[in-house]
């Protein structure tokens, strides 16, 4: 007997490209929950984005699109025509959440946005995530995680070494960040609609999110003068045992002692500096007084460059003080811990077995889904469509004349399993 799962009988509705809102709507689908992701022709812009992320541009193996969009639903629907939008609006009579990120005014001139839909269909939870939000001067501005969430929001300016450049950026932080965000506000909305009947318009933007997940460092760049001000140089960070310093073996060890201290007395002797246990010149009243950060940190760099990055780990691991080894992604992929907590399971592919990253949100009382697979583009429209009660003759008729298409229909546009031979080929290289 199958057990049901914890979002089974809601349905929820897609309309979105790229990471963020497709986020959204797989943690929906991964607790039960059946999800129709509706696409242009045209398809999901992450469809084709493979080759400049550094992945395979192949549908058949493509990573980035299964991890926002696996256990969907998908089809093909072209609301500029009146039977397209028929369709949707026959949806979402069914539907318990609308997830969206097309921008307001797109949404407005075809009737789909919230003002337009609330009163046709009063219990829906109607998600809306933006770049900038929805009011103020540049509510129309296009908005992804490089620009609203990293840039706009503080972080690229001020989280990069003072006299460097700023870090490189990777796709998906802010958006994975911002749709887990618009995921709780759904749920939110969706219990008060399920006890009052009423739905609601669940508001989230990219550049909100980055400032709430920096909020105690802005929140403190309030008092000028008390505090350094970013971008700064580890070499004086404000507290030393929040800082990260280069083994023997060139690795960065990342510590984390925020009661500078309560530690001091335990952590120096571990670095073989236990002549300077007692000293009042070092500690944190006195190296804020005299501003003694580049000198204390200097012995603090000279100390644990003596040592290789895995004996440090041996020493501070038995000594319980809190560190991390900086890892590169590769070593992220073989980490035991990660392993045990489940963030990856193994996936079979064309080219064989890759690990992908499960979302973080384990239920102890639910059985995990086996890691799925995003559907084709148009994979499932006709099956949709016959599930709303549109006959075989309807379905021909709004076939040829393009109102929705199948994956047959786009498969020359994004390839087929003749493939695999030469990616296998390429990997081998």
């Amino acid at each position: 007997m199958s057990v049901k799962k914890p979002l089974e009988g809601i349905r929820v509705i897609e309309m979105s490209t790229f990471i963020a809102v497709p986020a959204t709507a797989r943690f929906f689908a991964e607790f039960g929950a059946e999800v129709i992701k509706v696409e242009p022709k045209s398809g999901d812009n992450v469809r084709f984005n493979g080759v400049s992320e550094g992945r395979l541009g192949s549908p058949y193996e493509n990573t980035t699109f299964d991890l926002e969009n696996a256990h969907k639903k998908g089809i093909i629907l072209n609301l500029k025509a009146p039977e397209g939008k028929e369709v949707l609006f026959k949806l979402l009579e069914t539907a318990d959440i609308f997830l969206t990120n097309w921008r307001p005014q797109a949404l407005e001139k075809l009737g789909l946005d919230y003002d337009q839909l609330k009163d046709r269909f009063p219990k829906l939870v109607y998600g809306s995530l933006t770049g900038y939000g929805e009011v103020g001067p540049d509510k129309d501005l296009p908005g992804y995680d490089f620009t609203a969430f990293w840039a706009r929001s503080g972080l690229l300016g001020t989280l990069y070494q003072a006299d460097s450049e700023p870090n490189n950026l990777i796709p998906g932080i802010g958006d994975h960040t911002a749709g887990m965000n618009l995921a709780a506000g759904c749920m939110v909305a969706l219990h008060k609609a399920q006890a009052t009947g009423v739905g609601d318009k669940v508001l989230v933007n990219l550049l909100h999110s980055a400032i709430f997940a920096q909020a105690i460092a802005i929140e403190a760049a309030q008092y000028k003068g008390l505090g350094k001000q970013y971008p700064i140089s580890r070499k004086v960070a404000e507290n030393p045992f929040n800082n990260t310093y280069k083994s023997a073996d060139g690795k960065y060890i990342q510590i984390s002692m925020p009661p500078f201290d309560i530690f001091y007395p335990k952590f120096m002797p571990l670095i073989g500096r236990e002549d300077l246990v007692g000293n009042e010149k070092y500690t944190m009243a006195s190296i804020t007084k005299n501003q003694l950060h580049g000198e204390f940190i200097a012995i603090l760099e000279e100390a644990i460059a003596k040592k290789t990055a895995a004996e440090w780990a041996v020493l501070f691991t038995g000594a319980d003080v809190p560190f991390a080894v900086a890892a590169v992604w590769e070593e992220v992929l073989e980490d035991e811990q990660a392993w045990a907590i489940g963030a990856f399971e193994n996936v079979d592919y064309p080219t064989g077995k890759r690990a992908m990253v499960r979302q973080p949100i384990e239920l102890t009382g639910s059985e995990k889904r086996p890691y799925g697979k995003a559907p084709q583009l148009g994979e499932h429209t006709e099956e949709v469509l016959k599930s709303l009660g549109y006959d075989d003759a309807t379905l021909k008729t709004w076939h040829e004349a393009g109102i929705y298409n199948v994956f047959e229909d786009v498969k020359s546009k994004v390839g087929n399993l003749d493939a695999v031979a030469e990616l296998k080929e390429l990997l081998g290289k």
